[in-house]
């Protein structure tokens, strides 16, 4: 069959729905400046829906930064990949401070998390090696492991009797080829929220010899005493052999970087191909990422205002009787159970009557017949934002209950 024919008709679980969901359900518009409240389709909405935990994307200092850089700069320089001519001494800072602020001998700056994490994973292992990973981990660890020509288990989420299991797996084969062993794991799981066991995964090591890769994407900036991360906040920092972060969240930014010994780190600088084939990430983005990392680390008073957020919605939530799941983060799943046209009716009646937006989750990446309701509260959202929504989510409920969301079509309008 020919690609495109075959392409026109099977879309995929989720471009199925494309015709009826692009532009509300999937790729919607929100516009104004970064904040709790913003605009989608011509209404002032509150907004759950943005990773800018910190409330950093607006700062008036991180603005000032960003301009001046680009003023200063512009986007083309550095020009070339590190390695050959996209070297400076502002990346090399970066690199520096972000070691230091995660308790690492050195630190690697990658242009994107999602391309860094798929490299990473590849330079790291041999064909001899085998990978050890969680069933929940970020599509961009799934395909860094579709990558590894070796062996690879999988185990349960969070299953540390099921990990010890593939560990013994992993350990026969590579007593046997000479290789090693990378556990993969996360520090907080994007979809429910949960840290990944990270103090129960350490405490195999010494029996099982492996090193542990954590991608700490929602946990760096907000989790620990300093917000060094969810190896911070478990007390196990020191047992992380690889850590990855993003400042694609509390940064509120573009790149990502990865922190390990000195050796693993020039090891990484020669070997990781999505960096060695790309070029440097432009000076705007190093410099605005210096001024981010000053203030996540000298004022912890947008880390306190986060937690204030996260702590009301979270116990409001429950206290009002809604399954929010094991989170031990900042994101906040609320569950319900419904079909996708169920769900998307529910979305519309919260946006266009309620002036609510948040993200929808549903199957292929939740079960059938769950709704994700998924909220992610920042420093720029008040205490009489999370009244109101949770007010409003018990009204909701109340409609999903009493069927006035029963449809079989997928429509954007009331």
């Amino acid at each position: 069959m020919d690609i495109f024919e075959r392409i026109k008709n099977n879309r995929g679980p989720l471009g199925e729905h494309a015709k009826s969901a692009h532009g509300y359900f999937t790729f919607p518009k929100l516009e104004g400046e970064l904040s709790n409240k913003m605009m989608f389709n011509g209404k002032e909405r509150l907004v759950w829906s943005l990773n800018n935990y910190l409330g950093l994307g607006n700062h008036p200092e991180v603005r000032k930064a960003d301009a001046e850089a680009a003023k200063d700069w512009g986007m083309a320089y550095p020009m070339g990949a590190r390695m050959m001519s996209g070297q400076t001494k502002y990346h090399e800072q970066l690199e520096e401070e972000l070691a230091a602020f995660e308790n690492k001998e050195a630190a690697y700056l990658l242009n994107f998390g999602y391309q860094g994490m798929v490299s990473a994973i590849d330079a790291l292992v041999t064909r001899k090696d085998v990978i050890v990973y969680d069933a929940e981990s970020h599509a961009c660890i799934l395909d860094g492991v579709r990558l590894h020509m070796g062996k690879r288990f999988v185990f349960p989420h969070n299953n540390i009797s099921n990990l010890e299991k593939q560990l013994q797996r992993a350990k026969k084969l590579t007593d046997e080829s000479g290789g090693g062993i990378l556990v993969i794991s996360e520090g907080v799981f994007g979809m429910s929220g949960d840290q990944g066991k990270l103090k129960e995964i350490v405490a195999l090591k010494k029996k099982y010899d492996f090193r542990l890769f954590v991608d700490d994407a929602h946990g760096f900036g907000v989790l620990g005493k300093t917000g060094a991360g969810a190896g911070e906040e478990q007390g196990v920092q020191d047992q992380i052999d690889v850590y990855f972060g993003t400042f694609a969240k509390s940064m509120a930014s573009i790149g990502a970087f990865v922190a390990s010994t000195a050796d693993v780190i020039q090891y990484l600088q020669y070997n990781m191909r999505s960096q060695i084939f790309a070029k440097s990430l432009p000076m705007p983005l190093v410099i605005g990422a210096l001024k981010r990392l000053e203030l996540l680390r000298e004022d912890p008073s947008h880390r306190e205002k986060l937690w204030t957020i996260v702590n009301a919605l979270q116990s409001g939530l429950k206290d009002a009787g809604f399954e929010i799941g094991n989170t031990q983060s900042c994101v906040t799943p609320v569950y319900l159970n419904g079909t996708i046209p169920e769900a998307t009716a529910l979305i519309v009646d919260l946006r266009e009557n309620y002036d609510i937006f948040c993200s929808m989750v549903v199957y292929p990446v939740v079960p059938k017949g769950v709704i994700l309701l998924r909220l992610i509260p920042t420093a720029a959202h008040t205490l009489e934002d999370v009244d109101y929504t949770i007010e409003v989510f018990s009204k909701i409920r109340e409609h999903l209950k009493a069927g006035k969301y029963k449809t079989d079509v997928i429509s954007t309008t009331v």
